[in-house]
């Protein structure tokens, strides 16, 4: 059986085998053995509740129970731009006329920005590639979610999501190579590191301060702005399902989308319910539900079959097991 459950300090090597997959320009997975320890660390205490809510960072691995392997990891950060700015390009139209000429033109560019301080986001969305069919990728995504619904109070009211950007197969970063190297002289995995590990200052010290013209760069750049990796086309498809859109953001080193969402617009927390637990040796159902225990503390999520009657929800004890749970606990249901 899969099940989603916290990360802490036992799953480095999972996680630094995880990041090693993920590719370049997944800022949230660096290859850094230390980097991703403290992550991990982070990940213990926001479980346990051992930091103030909005500095918490829950990290989730996707496990397969009967063999221990780790196959995917998920995150839910409560809050960003707190402790270090959030930048992003916002794209923005501006119009120009001339009445006596008869011309009007809508010019479109590039804008720094940090609007997103203090909002929820939902990422780290990484399975490997043997593991992305069959919905183990829609039931990480959605886990997070169910996370979020749990206890919605340690979570922002809006809810946002970045797609990884476009890269060429060699690697390459069309948008870093022709815009934002420009400003940034250096090596995107070293810009993406100091990202992760530092207050940012460099970007504020070395970012444009005029808006760029999106018109006067290569078609190379123009072409990927906004656009999702390949490897990110399946996680926007599921974001979208939930009610995720494009803000007009996008990301200052790839170019990728940013998507928000209000978090008790999104369909996942909108439409679990809260039910009783009931335990029967065989559950037979038609199809499987998404299922979790109704606390972060806790938190474990299941895709399993499940009978509903009313207020109830019958499991079988596999079922029970996974999630740590027993007759006449409350679990969180989505069928």
């Amino acid at each position: 059986m899969l099940v989603v459950r916290p990360a802490g300090p036992a799953d480095l090597d999972f996680l630094l085998e995880l990041a090693i997959l993920s590719g370049p320009g997944f800022t949230s997975l660096p290859e850094d053995p230390d980097q991703l320890a403290e992550r991990l660390d982070l990940s213990r205490d926001s479980f346990a509740g051992k930091m103030e809510p909005q500095q918490r960072w829950y990290t989730l691995m996707l496990e397969e129970t009967e063999t221990g392997d780790v196959d995917g990891i998920g995150s839910v950060k409560a809050a960003v731009g707190l402790n270090r700015p959030f930048f992003s390009f916002r794209v923005v139209t501006n119009t120009q006329s001339s009445p006596s000429l008869g011309i009007k033109l809508e010019q479109k560019t590039l804008v720094l920005v940090n609007e997103c301080t203090g909002w929820s986001e939902v990422g780290s969305l990484f399975l490997k590639a043997d593991r992305r069919k069959g919905g183990a990728g829609r039931l990480l995504s959605q886990s997070r979610y169910m996370l979020i619904g749990a206890e919605p109070d340690l979570f922002a009211d809006t809810v946002l999501a970045e797609l990884r950007g476009v890269f060429t197969p060699d690697g390459a970063c069309p948008f870093w190579d022709h815009v934002a190297h420009k400003f940034f002289p250096m090596d995107f995995d070293e810009a993406d590191r100091m990202t992760g590990s530092t207050d940012k200052q460099f970007i504020l010290d070395l970012a444009p301060r005029h808006p760029i013209y999106i018109d006067l760069l290569p078609e190379p750049a123009r072409a990927v702005i906004g656009k999702v990796h390949p490897q990110g086309v399946p996680a926007m498809a599921l974001l979208e399902s939930e009610g995720f859109r494009p803000n007009g953001l996008i990301d200052i080193f790839d170019a990728g989308p940013t998507v928000t969402c209000g978090r008790d617009n999104i369909r996942t927390v909108r439409d679990a319910r809260r039910l009783t637990v009931a335990l029967a040796q065989e559950v037979e159902a038609e199809l499987p539900a998404l299922i979790s225990t109704d606390n972060v503390g806790g938190f474990r999520s299941v895709r399993q079959r499940a009978v509903i009657e009313g207020d109830v929800v019958t499991l079988n004890a596999e079922t029970a097991d996974a999630l740590r749970v027993r007759a006449g606990d409350t679990v969180r249901v989505k069928t």
